[in-house]
This record gives structure tokens, sequence and C-alpha cells, in this order.
């Protein structure tokens, strides 16, 4: 815990799993894994990366393969999409001039909800406009935030639409940050 508290913001999440921030880089990625691996009690290692507007996820991939091969510790790494939402594409999807991606203070402060928990379902009801990008139709399920940080839910994309009154656009484009 000491090791991690050297190389986490204060606010990382102090348990199991280790929580290192959505703001994570490289460096961040793979300090904390390596402190992981080294723990004795540990006898593997799960890493998700989430990709956000200020994620490398290349990079932060790059610095988990020595970690791959780690003698009676296995590592499974999970990249969630190689897309980002361009902000233009989205703005016109909304019919709006500009849209900006809110810091990760402005989504908690809109939402009521934790970074890293923040989901569609809990905004029914509350005013949000709802937008999947349209490849999200090629798929039969979704996973998605269950509300809190470490929870998901994995539901059809018709149900998720259907209960958010959502709609489709294509709002995405491969890698990199948000675009606009």
């Amino acid at each position: 815990m000491e090791a991690l508290n050297k190389v986490l913001p204060p606010h990382w999440s102090h348990n199991n799993p280790i929580d290192i921030i959505g703001d994570a880089g490289p460096d961040r990625y793979e300090a904390a894994v390596k402190i992981a691996a080294q723990d004795p009690n540990a006898d593997g290692l799960l890493v998700i990366m989430t990709p956000q507007a200020m994620s490398d996820p290349v990079e932060i991939a790059k610095k988990l393969v020595p970690f791959a091969k780690l003698p009676g510790k296995p590592i499974l790494a999970l990249v969630g999409g190689a897309s980002t939402v361009d902000l233009k594409l989205l703005a016109e999807a909304l019919d709006e001039k500009k849209v900006h991606l809110p810091t990760e203070r402005e989504a908690e402060q809109l939402t009521g909800l934790q970074a890293g928990g923040i989901s569609p379902l809990a905004l029914i009801h509350k005013g949000f406009q709802v937008v999947i990008d349209s490849q999200a139709q090629h798929y039969d399920e979704i996973h998605i935030s269950g509300g809190q940080r470490g929870l998901n839910i994995r539901l059809p994309v018709a149900d998720l639409a259907r209960l958010t009154a959502a709609r489709f656009a294509p709002v995405s484009r491969a890698g990199g940050a948000p675009d606009g």
C-alpha cells in the first residue's frame, strides 16, 4: 500500500481492485502493475484500461507487455474499445454548434456520480440525451458501467437504447484523443 501511495494520486482506490484513476498515463500503469506484480499475496493480475481523452492506449499496452510473462503471475489486459468520441460528429448528432468533453470533476458534478461509475442507466429521467455510437448496432450486447466503479453490466444494445431513449449516430473515430 505504501509503495502504491508513492506512485498514485492521493484519491486512488486504496483497495483491491487498484483504481489508478482515469487520467493515468503509461508510466503510472507501469509503476502500479510492477508494484502489484511484486506482491506475494497476488496470484495474478487483471488490468482493465478504459481509454479516456488523455489516454494513450498503445503506449500503455507497450508498458504492460513485459509483465505478460511473469512466472506464476498471469496477467490479462483488457482495453475497452479502439475508438474515441469525435466531438464534431457528436455535436452534429445533437444538432449543436459545438460540444466539449467535460473534465472528470465536471462530469461528476453534472451527473452526481463518481467518474468510472457514470452509467446511462443512472441518468434515466434526469434530462440527459443519450447517444450510442452507431457501431454498437453491430453487436448483440454491450457492457456499460453499473453506476459505481468496478461494476459493469452486460445487456442487449437494443435494450440499452430503449431504456435510455437513446439514439444511434456515428460519433466515433478510431484511436487517439477526442477530436474537436
